[in-house]
């Protein structure tokens, strides 16, 4: 297993929700910290490493994000079974009878979120979008007391239950929090890229808290930092799935890097937009372009920090993402990091300012 495939393996299978970042932050500062001068943190828990090519040099901040979609705990049924909340955005049909962890003060537990069998379904539930405040977790506690006796306690956190693996010959990376870990990891891909390059510019290279459930890292993390020039490291959508044929994006996993020209949140920056398609064009990478209305990523709130910041988010055509398994290509990756590595290379301050001239 190669290196970069063997960093998404280990960033994958950490466990972290949003407010409990913990594991994978401790991962990412291990990646980081051979590869900077300084990490800096904000008091939510957002890590940066810091690497100067040029004293005074514009900071450009390259952003994935640590949490993952997960669960909460909210409350115990007198049989033992748990009820949950939603820790970013889930569908409640791609969780029946997955397995899952549920962290707790003396241990985790794998649990099973309920379903019922065919058997036993009324005519009426066959064709019924079942909704999430109607699902549970069974842990196979006796009843409530035995739940408590597990130490199991409402707020208690939950994560999916998937393994890393790879297919096609290892060219597609497969399994939980490929958002955003795959972000994260690009992140530390272009920071080792640029160790023996020159860049003329200071990197905050890292990843956010919190960006599930409403960009919160982000903005804290913005505020820390400051930057001149930043990307949001996320994946986006495929549209190379049966049944989105309809779709008028073209986005398929495998196609090269995603630019994310509209989202819910955030109309990038044109020139950095341009400076970006321009390099690849370049370099000979194909970029492929979505526009979403109904998500957003940390450059939402990145480019409404201090009095404004360029920004752009550049990522991979996902299949099945906020699910138990998501699918990816380790192509688009490794070409989003040589695109990134040969923009960052331009941003001088002459550069930057044109951003907004």
């Amino acid at each position: 297993m190669d290196e970069m495939t063997q960093r998404m393996k280990v960033l994958t299978e950490c466990d972290g929700v949003p407010g409990h970042e913990g594991a994978v932050r401790a991962q990412m500062k291990s990646y980081l910290e051979p590869l900077s001068e300084e990490l800096v943190m904000d008091r939510l828990g957002s890590v940066f490493g810091v690497k100067t090519g040029l004293a005074g040099g514009p900071k450009v901040m390259l952003a994935g994000h640590l949490d993952e979609i997960g669960f909460m705990v909210t409350q115990i049924t007198p049989k033992g079974f748990l009820r949950f909340n939603q820790l970013g955005g889930w569908w409640a049909h791609n969780v029946l009878s997955h397995r899952v962890k549920v962290k707790t003060r003396k241990g985790e537990y794998i649990g099973i979120i309920g379903s019922k069998p065919p058997h036993v379904l009324e005519a009426e539930e066959r064709t019924k979008v079942m909704k999430l405040k109607d699902l549970y977790i069974d842990i196979g506690a006796k009843d409530e007391a035995d739940a408590k006796e597990m130490g199991v306690r409402p707020g208690d956190w939950v994560v999916p239950v998937s393994d890393f693996f790879t297919m096609r010959d290892g060219e597609l990376w497969a399994g939980k929090a490929l958002d955003n870990r795959s972000g994260c990891s690009l992140a530390v891909e272009i920071l080792s890229r640029l160790q023996n390059e020159q860049h003329p510019n200071v990197i905050y290279a890292g990843a956010t808290v919190q960006e599930e459930v409403g960009l919160r890292g982000a903005g804290t993390a913005a505020n820390l930092i400051q930057p001149d020039v930043a990307f949001a490291l996320d994946v986006g959508i495929a549209h190379d799935t049966p049944g989105s044929e309809s779709n008028p994006m073209k986005c398929n996993m495998g196609g090269g890097p995603l630019v994310l020209i509209f989202d819910a949140s955030m109309i990038p920056n044109t020139a950095l937009r341009d400076l970006v398609i321009d390099t690849a064009e370049e370099s000979g990478i194909s970029v492929q372009f979505d526009a979403i209305t109904g998500g957003t990523t940390d450059g939402g709130r990145i480019h409404t920090s201090g009095i404004g910041c360029p920004t752009l988010s550049v990522g991979f055509a996902t299949r099945y993402i906020h699910s138990h398994n998501s699918v990816m290509s380790k192509s688009d990756f490794s070409q989003a990091a040589d695109l990134l590595t040969a923009v960052i290379k331009k941003l001088d301050r002459e550069t930057v300012d044109k951003l907004i001239g």
